[in-house]
C-alpha cells in the first residue's frame, strides 16, 4: 500500500478518535478528513503521480542506459489512421506499444490482430475509456479492467501486461486491481497533446525537447486532431519523431519487451 494511503487510514482513525475524546476538535478533525481527501483527488488528477501505487513513468533504467525509448499511441485501433501508421512504423522497421480501448478492438478485430502479426504490442487502455473512470469503485474497476484483459487476449492471443488509465486519471482504488491482474500501471515521460494540437511542428517539439534514453513517448491514433489540411497530425509528426530518435542514436521497444512482470526486478 503506498504511503500516502497508509496515511490516510490513520490520519481517519485519528480524527475519528479525536472527534469522540475530544467533542471541541471534531472541527478540527473533519478539517484534516476533508484535505486529505482534496490530497488523494489531487493524486488521481496526476497522470503521472505515485502517491496511489506504482507508475511507470520511464523504462528500467539498464534500458535507458542501452538508448532504449517506447513510442505508445492510445485510443485505437482506428481504421483510417491506424493501417497507415503501422505503415509509416513498418517502413522504419520499429516496433510500438498500442494502448487499445478493448470495445474498439472488438470493432476492428483483423485490424488489432494485424498490429500484433506486425510485431508490436497490444496492451489495456480500459473496456470503453469511459469518461468517468476516476469515479469508479473497487467493482467498476475489477469489471471494467477484467472484461478488456480477457478480450484482448481473446483477439490477439497475448494477455496485457500494462495498463493506461484513460487521461491518466484513477483513484485509490485502481492499484489493487491492476494488482490483483498483474497489471502496471504505465503514464509517459511526455505527451504531444495530438488530440488538440493542429500543428506537427509543436507536436514534435514536446516530444524530442530533452528526449533521452528511457523515455515513454505518448500519441494517439484514436481521437487524433487534424492538421489544416484534414491530415492526423500523427502522420506527420510520426516520421520526423523516428528520424530524430534514430540521428540520437536511440532504439525504440515495446514495452512488453522492456518491463518484467509486475513484481519482479527491472530488465
Amino acid at each position: 500500500m503506498p504511503p500516502l494511503l497508509r496515511a490516510s487510514f490513520g490520519l481517519h482513525a485519528l480524527a475519528a478518535g479525536a472527534a469522540v475524546a475530544v467533542p471541541d476538535a471534531a472541527p478540527w478533525a473533519l478539517g484534516s478528513v476533508v484535505a486529505n481527501h482534496a490530497a488523494l483527488t489531487a493524486a488521481g488528477l496526476w497522470p503521472r503521480s505515485r502517491w496511489l501505487g506504482p507508475n511507470v513513468t520511464q523504462l528500467p533504467a539498464g534500458r535507458a542506459a542501452r538508448g532504449e525509448i517506447a513510442l505508445t499511441i492510445d485510443d485505437g485501433p482506428d481504421p483510417e489512421v491506424t493501417p497507415r501508421v503501422l505503415d509509416l512504423l513498418d517502413a522504419q522497421d520499429v516496433r510500438a506499444t498500442f494502448f487499445c480501448i478493448a470495445e474498439r478492438a472488438r470493432e476492428h478485430a483483423a485490424l488489432t490482430r494485424e498490429i500484433v502479426a506486425r510485431g508490436h504490442s497490444v496492451q489495456n487502455h480500459s473496456l470503453a475509456h469511459r469518461h468517468n473512470f476516476s469515479l469508479l469503485g473497487p467493482r467498476g474497476y475489477e469489471a471494467e479492467l477484467s472484461r478488456a484483459q480477457q478480450l484482448l487476449a481473446d483477439l490477439t492471443g497475448q494477455r496485457p501486461t500494462c495498463f493506461r488509465a484513460p487521461a491518466g486519471l484513477r483513484n485509490p482504488f485502481l492499484d489493487p486491481v491492476l494488482h490483483r491482474l498483474g497489471l502496471h500501471l504505465v503514464s509517459w515521460t511526455r505527451r504531444g497533446f495530438d488530440t488538440r494540437e493542429r500543428s506537427a511542428d509543436r507536436v514534435l517539439a514536446r516530444l524530442t525537447q530533452r528526449l533521452a534514453g528511457g523515455d515513454i513517448l505518448l500519441l494517439h491514433d484514436g481521437h487524433a486532431a487534424r492538421a489544416a489540411s484534414g491530415r492526423p497530425v500523427l502522420l506527420d509528426v510520426l516520421p520526423l519523431l523516428l528520424a530524430q530518435a534514430r540521428a540520437a542514436g536511440l532504439h525504440w521497444v515495446t514495452l512488453a519487451e522492456a518491463l518484467p512482470p509486475r513484481g519482479t526486478a527491472s530488465a
